[in-house]
Order: C-alpha cells, then structure tokens, then sequence
C-alpha cells in the first residue's frame, strides 16, 4: 500500500492526531471522529472538532447534538411522552427543535411553541390553535414579543396528537427552540401600511420555508433571530435582532444606484446590552434569503460551541469585527456585498407608536385595521374564537400578531367597524389607545418559566392599573417586564424597563418577588439601550416607582413635546434620582 498522501488528507490526520490528543486533556469533548463527517450536519460536526483541536471543552448541548441528532429523535420523542413521560435536560433541549419545552419546576408540563412568518395567521388558524390550546392544554394562547403564539399546560400524552393537528392547521413547530433560527418577524402592517416602503411578508415567507426545508440552518451554535422592516408606520424592531433587513430608498442624483435596497444590520441582542448595528452593506429584496444563509454558515463555522454564555452572533462580531466577518459572508456568497453610503440614503419616515392599536385606514380605499389590546398577551378560547370571527366575517380573515403582545385585524370596511369594535368589545377586550396599556409587555414570569424571579404578567397589570389611576400621563410611555436574564420582553428598549430579581428583606436572607428598573431605552429612529436607575425595587413597590416616574417627567420635561426617553436621557443618572425623589417621598410615607 502506499504511504504517500495528498496534502488534504495529510491535513485531516494531522487535525485528528491533534484532537485525539486535546480530548484526552479535556476528557468530555465530542468524540473523536473515524473519517471525515459528511451529510446535512457535517459543517456542525467540523466545527465542533475545530474548536476541540484548538483545546476547547464543547459545552453539553454541543454533546447532546452531536450524540443524537434532535432532528432524527421524533420517534422517540412521541413513544416516550405517550407514557407521560417529561423529559430530563439532554431531551428537554432535544424536544424544543419540536416546539416542545419542558418548563418544570414552574409547571408539570410542556410549553408549545409555533412558527408564524411575519406573525399572521388566518382566522381558521386562530379558531383551531383555540382549540387545541383547550383540548390538550390550559386552555390559554399567548402572544409573544416574537410576534408568534403559545399554549401551556400541555400533558406528555398530547404531545403527538398536539403537534399533528397544528400541522393539520398549516402551522408548524420545527426548529421554534433551541439553538435554531426563531420565528421569522417582519412588519406588522405589511401589504396594508400607507407609508412601507416594502411589504414584508414575502420575504418573511421565503426565509420561513427556506428554514424549513435546509436541514444544514438547524443546530446552530446558539439561537438565531431574523427580522425584516419595511419602513413603515410600526416598526419590526429589527434592531434586536441577529440579523435586520430595514427597508431604504436610495434617491436619484447619488453615488449608489437609486431605488429601493434592505439596509443589513448585524448582532442585537438587548439583553446583552446591544443593538444590532449597520455594516455598511446592501441588498436588493430578492438577495434576502441567499444574503441570510450566508450569514448563518459563516456563524454555524465559526459561533462558540464552548461557551453558552458568548455563543451568540453578537460575540463573534466583537471579535472579529464586522469587515473580517463580512469579508468570511462574501467568501460564501462568491461574491462582494454592495457598500451603499448612508449619505446615499433616504432617512426612515418617523414611526406611530400608536399605530398597532385602534382604527386605521389601510392604503386600500375603504379599508381599515384594527389593533386590539389584551391583557399582557393572553387570549382564552373564546376571546380567540370570537376574534376568528369577527376576522373572517368584518374582515380579510387574517389576523396579525404583534411583538407588543397585541393583534391587529386587517382589511375591515369603513361601514363594519363600528360593529367590529363592538364585538370586540364584547369579549372583554379593548380597542382603545391609552398611553401606558399600548405598550405595556411583560414575558411568561415565574408563573410559567423556571427562570424569572418574579411574576412579570400579574405585576404588569398592577403597575398600569395603579398608574393610570394616579398620573395623567398625554404621551405613550412603553413599560417592558423581563423575569430574568433572557430578556424575552426585552426591558433595555422600553422607555422603562423592569428586570426580575429577588430583593432581601431582613437580615436572614429572606427574599422577596422584585425588580432592577431601567429607564431610556427605546427602538426604531429612537433605538437604544435604556440604563439602570435603581436596582432591588420590591414588586410591592415597584407601581409607585413608576408612579414617581412619570409624575418626574410632567413636571420637569421641556415641553409637551419632549418624550419620556428625551427627558431621561437629558439627565445623568443622579440627577434624574433627585427629581424622582420628591414625588416618591410621599409615596413611601403613604405605604407606611
């Protein structure tokens, strides 16, 4: 036989001499391979035995992949959770590329969660996830700040008859959780919106089934977010996602070519204390997808697979730096990204933070939307049904969710909307704009999630029930309730934004529900990461802290004109204290 070998094959066994060598250093790392991986997970495994050879631990979802592949692990899923069964760790992340998450301690039971691009779903949708939210959960759907929907309460025996049926519906779970690319969100207005540059369900649609249909984009090294903006009146919040495509029009007269291009904007993650930030780089709409996947491999080669903690896109660009990564996405495309400078493009027209509720005419003659507000998110079975209804009978039949937690129906003629308001209002619901319940969003809390420390849904509506009734505030003032770390309701872009924390109460230790609160963020033309004012605010008080709040800014704000978020930026953190203290002091005196 002979001993001569080819460059590449002398590469490969010296790359295996040297990770046989580093796993038996770091004992627990993925097993050394035999030859060389192929099929749909090979990029995974490759990069996986890359960082080992580098002298890295893979952490264990990078084992629990790689020991059996989630994707082939349905079979077992549904024999298993026949015999109600929940499932430990390995299989708990081996479940959630089904939609299914195991959220013990908080509940004995699954969460499901759906895969809706662009956040809409027809009416016959709606009535049928109603439906199974009652027959085989608690009975509740949940809109999220991912413009998508959930059920709880769900046995392990339902599980299969659960996953089948929604397919039954048209809507799938496949790759909602873990370390897979999220639900797809876009413009909630799209195709109706008078200002849009762009509808952006399209695009959302195609992303959605390339996903679905690529088994190479599932198994990333932690979860991956895209978003598409298409310039109009309520914004996609694309700036917190990995991936952003914002809808620009480049004018006649500069040096770019004119016409309508998707800005790309890389790396949010506003739980970390990031939004994403412009590259520099340009699209033509019909590029989205191949630009996306692009992307997404140069993170699939490359994303820590030793460290959950820096796994995210965010982290490779910090090191990297946006030119080497974009240089690795052209080495992928085979070609070079279009540079469009931002002198060369038009501003964003100003978004309406009102636009996502009460009537509006549609840039269809005629035609209207209608957002309705609900509690923090939550939709019984009749509340969903009779939504269905009114959708199908006074509208187009679809109904578009919201990353506020709130839904829109769309296409409703000038002379059914007085009858439409009505019978949404007969089911409890609301179509009244108010400043602090338009957009006001709280994640699941400790009622729901193993993680938060606190019950983010019940001290949402404590906080606007006692702000309403004691400030009279004329400008819309977003408040956003995060249970913990996740950041699911994102608390660094509300105007004020509250983090889970146990606060001691005595010398022993005892703790008690509470919050860290945050005050400045925001999102669109006003993006930013908020900062922290006070941190270990109990949940008791954290209503007369907000109270003192905007009672501060009524009565030191420029003018009417001036925004919550322009007034806490204008001070410095001490400063902003001093002038909360006076309406707060009495507060305090009043509790005791």
């Amino acid at each position: 036989m002979s001993q001569d070998f080819s460059a590449e094959q002398k590469r490969y066994l010296e790359g295996f001499v040297a990770g046989a060598a580093a796993s038996q250093v770091v004992s627990t790392t993925a097993p050394a391979a035999t030859s060389a991986p192929t099929g749909p997970d090979a990029v995974h495994l490759l990069a996986q035995d890359a960082q080992v050879r580098a002298g890295g631990k893979i952490v264990d979802p990078e084992k629990w992949k790689r020991d059996d592949n989630p994707l082939d692990a349905f079979g077992r899923l549904t024999r298993e959770a026949a015999t109600g069964k929940l499932p430990g760790p390995a299989d708990n992340f081996r479940w959630r590329y089904f939609g299914l998450f195991n959220v013990a301690p908080a509940q004995d039971s699954f969460m499901l969660r759906m895969r809706l691009p662009n956040g809409i779903l027809t009416a016959h949708q709606l009535a049928g996830c109603a439906r199974l939210a009652e027959t085989y959960g608690g009975g509740v759907l949940a809109v999220t700040t991912r413009a998508n929907l959930q059920m709880r309460e769900i046995r392990p025996e339902n599980a299969k008859a659960l996953l089948e049926e929604l397919m039954d519906l048209g809507i799938v779970a496949r790759g909602s959780g873990a370390d897979n690319i999220r639900n797809v969100t876009g413009s909630p207005l799209a195709g109706i919106d008078p200002q849009e540059l762009l509808d952006t369900r399209p695009l959302a649609r195609d992303w959605h089934f390339h996903i679905l249909n690529t088994r190479v984009l599932y198994g990333l090294p932690r979860k991956f977010n895209v978003s598409f903006d298409g310039a109009g009146l309520s914004p996609a919040l694309e700036e917190t996602n990995d991936i952003g495509f914002q809808a620009v029009r480049v004018p006649e007269g500069g040096s770019a070519s004119p016409g309508l291009w998707l800005r790309i904007v890389l790396g949010g993650i506003s739980g970390h204390h990031d939004l994403a930030r412009p590259t520099g780089a340009f699209c033509r709409p019909d590029e989205a997808t191949l630009i996306a996947e692009a992307i997404v491999r140069v993170f699939i080669d490359h994303g820590d697979r030793t460290n959950r903690n820096r796994a995210r896109l965010k982290y490779l660009l910090d090191s990297w730096g946006f030119e080497r990564f974009l240089a690795a996405v052209e080495d992928k495309l085979g070609r070079k990204l279009t540079r469009i400078a931002d002198s060369d493009v038009a501003p964003r027209l100003p978004t309406d933070r009102y636009a996502h509720v009460g009537v509006h005419r549609q840039k269809q003659a005629g035609l209207n939307w209608i957002g309705v507000v609900m509690a923090v998110g939550k939709l019984t079975r009749r509340q969903a049904e009779g939504l269905a209804a009114i959708a199908a009978e006074c509208g187009d039949g679809d109904i578009r969710l919201t990353v506020w937690q709130n839904l829109i129906l769309s296409g409703v003629p000038d002379g059914l909307v007085a009858e439409a308001e009505a019978r949404i209002a007969a089911l409890g619901l609301s179509t009244t704009v108010t400043p602090i319940r338009a957009g006001l969003v709280a994640c699941t809390g400790n009622a729901g999630c193993k993680f938060a420390a606190s019950d983010t849904k019940r001290h949402a509506m404590e906080i606007a029930d006692h702000v309403e009734a004691r400030v009279a505030i004329d400008v819309p003032v977003n408040i956003h309730l995060t249970g913990c770390h996740h950041s699911c309701a994102q608390h660094y872009i509300g105007d004020i934004g509250l983090i889970g924390a146990r606060v001691p109460v005595n010398a022993e230790g005892d703790t008690v529900e509470g919050y860290d609160i945050a005050v400045g963020g925001g999102f669109a033309e006003n993006a930013r990461i908020g900062r922290t004012l006070w941190k270990g605010i109990t949940a008791e008080d954290a209503p007369r802290h907000v109270e003192a709040l905007l009672k501060a800014y009524l009565s030191h704000r420029d003018s009417p004109a001036e925004s919550f978020q322009a007034f806490t930026i204008r001070h410095d953190a001490e400063k902003l204290s001093s002038l909360v203290a006076p309406h707060l002091t009495p507060l305090r005196e009043a509790a005791e």
